[in-house]
């Protein structure tokens, strides 16, 4: 496909007896699971975030490509968008800067995760043992809140025209007369980051203090779109009935878009969807106002601190 400017990937993740993302301490002393009004568990944007860098900081470290460039921590995110992927792909915002090379939005966006259906609340009690008998601290009780099982309904979006590129704001004096462009690294580490983009995707992990249980995001049904246009319609279309999906599809495909369905109960699965996806990402341009390699500037080269 030519000259992509979206990739939505939409997924349906089981998740069983979970506390994914725990939120305020409505029973005591211990975390309660965050749900919507409605009694649905939901995992925070912010969290979905985390837990996708994550994954993608480990297949870049083990990428025979990857070359200087590397995941920064989230709570160390610098402005080098050259070779920070959470830098370019998650953006930035530096106050203390004080000018635009102290910010960048984020060409990543996420939907909160969250339950098809009403959740089912379980709760396990905790006690701390009261070890010295003379002390007159009382015995330490709290309850856990987890979720029996969940369907959860999560979607990732990628904006490629600000992949690893930069908009240039012109002005005279206070009026702003042009709009140009600045390219941060070559066409095919463009692809590249893409790639570990709907490899991460499909293999998230790291929800908050999750990892001895063995809580995971792998899809069970996947929808991916490769776009010629933004737009996030078809991030609606698990939750859509039949004839609205049918619509969404058919809207894609008068625009040409690339469209990959995977569902683990058929033979159709979610592995043979990626596989698709990536075969048809070998074989596509994104699109790059830029037209290519010509002049490739680190982001300070091309917004000098002040």
């Amino acid at each position: 496909m030519e000259n992509i400017k979206g990739i939505l990937v939409s997924a349906i993740v089981p998740m069983s007896n979970h506390i994914a993302n725990g939120g305020e301490k409505l029973l005591g002393n211990a975390s309660s699971i965050k749900r919507t009004p409605e009694g649905k568990v939901y995992i925070s944007g912010q969290m979905q975030r985390h837990a996708l860098f994550s994954a993608m900081e480990r297949i870049n470290e083990t990428d025979s490509e990857k070359g200087s460039t590397y995941v920064s921590n989230g709570d160390g995110i610098s402005n080098f968008v050259e070779n920070d992927l959470r830098a370019d792909i998650g953006g930035f915002m530096h106050p203390s800067k004080g000018s635009y090379s102290g910010r960048r939005t984020s060409p990543l966006s996420v939907t909160p995760a969250v339950a098809i259906d009403r959740s089912n609340i379980g709760r396990d009690l905790m006690v701390r043992f009261k070890m010295n008998q003379t002390s007159d601290r009382d015995q330490a009780l709290a309850t856990r809140e987890f979720s029996e099982k969940d369907f959860m309904l999560m979607n990732f979006h990628l904006d490629l025209s600000t992949l690893s590129i930069s908009k240039v704001f012109e002005y005279e004096g206070e009026f702003h007369v042009k709009t140009s462009y600045v390219k941060h690294c070559t066409e095919t580490e463009r692809l590249r980051r893409v790639r570990l983009f709907l490899e991460a995707v499909r293999s998230v992990s790291d929800y908050a203090n999750q990892a001895r249980n063995a809580v995971a995001g792998d899809p069970e049904r996947v929808l991916i779109v490769f776009d010629n246009k933004l737009n996030r319609k078809a991030s609606r279309f698990f939750e859509a009935i039949e004839i609205e999906q049918k619509n969404i599809i058919l809207e894609l495909e008068s625009r040409d878009a690339k469209i990959f369905i995977g569902d683990d109960k058929t033979e159709n699965s979610v592995q043979k969807a990626f596989e698709g996806a990536l075969t048809e990402l070998k074989n596509s341009t994104l699109y790059d106002p830029c037209n290519g390699d010509y002049e490739i500037k680190s982001f300070l080269e091309a917004f000098p601190e002040k």
